[in-house]
């Protein structure tokens, strides 16, 4: 018999995604969200160990077996390990591992590739944002106009070279000056081109010292690590995202904090992120039906994703890019961010959280939650794997209600993560001793000093 009022109703042939199960009407029924319900986004937030990852994971694992393509950020390193004894042989060449404490064959990433004026703009917007974000993000001062100023026109200038630039080389205009020549001959921007002949020609050594020093040092940390000069300083990254979103691939980022360093997985993190984004605003010029769904998980999304990132939960859909975020807290985004979150996503999974939290989102469930025996208190003691859902399926929102996560059963599949690591540095990565031989012949003529050792 078909109860109308079931949010779990669904005929056997649609293709699901399984969230978790519940007790309906004394019967354990599944949680599921249908594939246009999650190009309307999902959030989660709970109190660390409660299972937003365990989750997260499973839907993951859910695309991969669909055929769907996905990213995974994982700011753990925990839940790919798993998923990568989980991959189906059919799958397998659609894996790309981006994983940074692979120091033998590091992935590029170059912050500043572009193949329009407006992609340009964009990505030096984001760029100064990365840097507000990873040194001043209560804006104290710590970066500023002046560095703003310099970083645009820096970057726009190695942009404006057909052979292009990298995030690293932006100090380097600045303190090697048959570099900044050798670049600014192709600068035809002439707001740029007056910064170099007119305001950086008329500044004082004395000035232009004491600013150096202050621009280059948010740069020193990433130029003398070894790890993040092998990654940042190759000219082309390694995949192209556009790829990635109409060829289905299987992209799993793992941004180990322990392995790397926070600031090292925040600033590849944000740089990732950014980069899909423009590829993701790129399928405007595909017709709706070719772009193919891709979905995107990202776990503690406050340290990657900028606000211009957020700001495009509102168009993701039309791109057919569907969003999963989820982390710990509400206090760890602006109230700007959560408005943009809450607003945007469609459904909504709360596991334990705090006294404060749990009162700011009863009052985005449904006002049943009430009735249906739901208060702060109940989300401020649910137990581990257990949440509140404010559930859309096939365009309808219902009353929120709680549930349970569950595991996928787990199937034997000749697949190692020797086997994806082994494929991903054959066809993404260089070999280590390549990357910094060519690093070594671009830099030539600089006076930079750089350890051979690689630090955290």
């Amino acid at each position: 018999m078909v109860h109308h009022d079931n949010p779990m109703t669904h005929t056997e042939h649609e293709p699901l995604m399984t969230i978790g199960e519940t007790s309906f009407r004394g019967a354990k029924r599944r949680i599921v969200l249908a594939p246009e319900d999650r190009l309307h986004h999902t959030y989660l937030v709970g109190k660390t160990g409660t299972g937003k990852t365990t989750v997260l994971q499973q839907m993951v694992l859910q695309d991969i077996r669909a055929g769907h393509g996905c990213c995974f950020v994982d700011p753990h390193g925990d839940a790919i390990a798993w998923l990568l004894r989980q991959i189906p042989p059919e799958r397998f060449e659609d894996v790309v591992l981006f994983n940074p404490a692979d120091q033998d064959y590091p992935l590029g990433l170059n912050l500043l590739e572009a193949s329009s004026e407006e992609e340009k703009d964009f990505l030096v917007s984001e760029a100064i944002e990365m840097f507000y974000k990873l040194f001043d993000p209560n804006r104290e001062g710590l970066i500023g106009p002046q560095f703003e100023h310099w970083m645009r026109n820096a970057a726009l200038t190695l942009m404006a070279d057909p052979e292009g630039g990298t995030l690293l080389e932006i100090p380097r205009l600045f303190t090697d000056h048959d570099f900044e020549l050798q670049k600014r001959r192709h600068v035809r921007d002439a707001v740029v081109q007056a910064f170099w002949e007119q305001q950086m020609a008329r500044t004082s050594e004395f000035h232009r010292s004491e600013m150096l020093n202050y621009f280059t040092s948010k740069f020193g940390r990433f130029m003398t690590n070894t790890l993040m000069r092998n990654i940042l300083g190759q000219q082309e990254s390694a995949f192209r995202w556009a790829d990635a979103l109409q060829g289905r691939k299987i992209v799993l980022i793992n941004l180990s904090k322990g392995q790397i360093g926070e600031l090292n997985a925040m600033m590849l993190g944000l740089i990732l992120m950014t980069k899909l984004a423009v590829a993701v605003l790129q399928r405007a010029h595909l017709p709706p039906e070719e772009r193919t769904p891709f979905y995107l998980y990202v776990d503690e999304f406050q340290n990657v994703l900028t606000d211009a990132f957020i700001s495009l939960l509102a168009e993701a859909r039309k791109y057919g890019l569907g969003v999963h975020l989820a982390h710990q807290y509400l206090g760890q985004i602006s109230d700007e961010i959560r408005q943009a979150v809450l607003g945007n996503a469609r459904t909504i999974l709360a596991f334990q959280v705090s006294a404060a939290d749990a009162s700011i989102l009863l009052r985005e469930f449904d006002p049943d939650t009430e009735r249906a025996g739901l208060d702060a208190e109940t989300l401020q003691f649910l137990p581990p794997h257990h949440f509140v859902i404010k559930l859309t399926l096939h365009g309808r929102t219902y009353p929120a209600f709680q549930g349970e996560s569950v595991r996928l059963p787990e199937y034997e599949t000749p697949i190692t993560p020797e086997h994806v690591i082994a494929l991903t540095r054959l066809c993404y990565g260089s070999p280590r001793t390549l990357v910094e031989r060519a690093f070594r012949a671009r830099w030539a003529t600089t006076s930079y000093a750089f350890s051979a050792t690689a630090t955290k």
